[in-house]
């Protein structure tokens, strides 16, 4: 059977995704997978079927909706309930204060949901983001790469990361929320492909989720290519030690909610979306 996966970010984040695709691929299944491009837009890409299955976002559907295009994708099963971005330094700081941002230079990810994530999660822990320099570097690869050369006090990122020293996560610091999500063509529901999918991806969470890290990291090892088995562990197990995987795979509506409240307060919305128009 053939399944076309595609995310909109490649990390050790979606590690119940890999994972699934790894069970898949041993189970005969056809499983391509690929990365979106800057010109891309995955509503269109499922739309028109030219994938199956998109890793994404709930909030990915709102700009759109605002904008007036329709179909756009229902989202069907979550994978993370906690914002997977890490603050990193240039020294160790056990004793770390998101207000040591102020008056400091970090390399912020530029992505929407990011973005917005990290705003919300600096006020809501007492600092003034307008006090912060933050620098858009463009791609995670070269946020890394200007921090190496020295262009920034602190960087945000995704695990696994091999720059800096990790001093905080942006998802301990502010309440659980439906961040990133599975979605398909509503047309596609109606297939084996989906049922088949389904029912491997529910297995793959709850395996990746109570697995020892160094299990998954094994397992989704071909997907990272020159990043050390222990670097990629490592942030297996600091996304379980977060809570990422808890719950089932459903995207519960309180976790909806709370994403667009944390939207909201950042004015990166125009209104509520209901949770019915984008969860199926």
């Amino acid at each position: 059977m053939l399944i076309r996966i595609m995310a909109s970010r490649h990390s050790a984040f979606y590690s119940p995704l890999l994972t699934c695709i790894g069970f898949l691929r041993d189970e005969g299944h056809e499983v391509p997978y690929s990365v979106l491009g800057p010109q891309q837009r995955s509503y269109a890409l499922l739309r028109d079927r030219e994938i199956d299955i998109m890793q994404s976002a709930v909030s990915s559907n709102w700009k759109p909706r605002e904008q007036g295009i329709e179909p756009l994708p229902v989202h069907f099963a979550q994978i993370n309930q906690r914002d997977g971005f890490f603050i990193a330094g240039r020294q160790p700081d056990t004793e770390f204060q998101w207000k040591k941002l102020e008056g400091k230079t970090l390399l912020a990810d530029h992505g929407l949901q990011p973005l917005v994530m990290l705003k919300y999660a600096i006020k809501h822990n007492g600092a003034d983001w307008k006090q912060i320099k933050v620098i858009d570097a463009g791609t995670p690869d070269k946020m890394e790469a200007a921090f190496r050369a020295g262009a920034a006090d602190y960087v945000h990122l995704q695990g696994p990361v091999a720059a800096g020293e990790v001093i905080a996560s942006v998802g301990a610091a502010m309440p659980p929320v439906a961040f990133s999500s599975l979605c398909c063509a509503r047309s596609y529901q109606n297939t084996e492909g989906y049922r088949t999918f389904l029912k491997t991806y529910g297995r793959a969470r709850e395996w990746v989720r109570t697995a020892p890290a160094e299990e998954v990291a094994a397992k989704e090892a071909p997907f990272f290519p020159g990043v050390a088995s222990e670097t990629l562990a490592a942030a297996v197990k600091r996304y379980q030690g977060l809570g990422c995987w808890e719950g089932g795979i459903e995207i519960p509506r309180d976790l909806y909610e709370q994403a667009l409240s944390v939207f909201q307060s950042v004015g990166a919305i125009a209104w509520r979306h209901s949770y019915e128009e984008v969860v199926g």
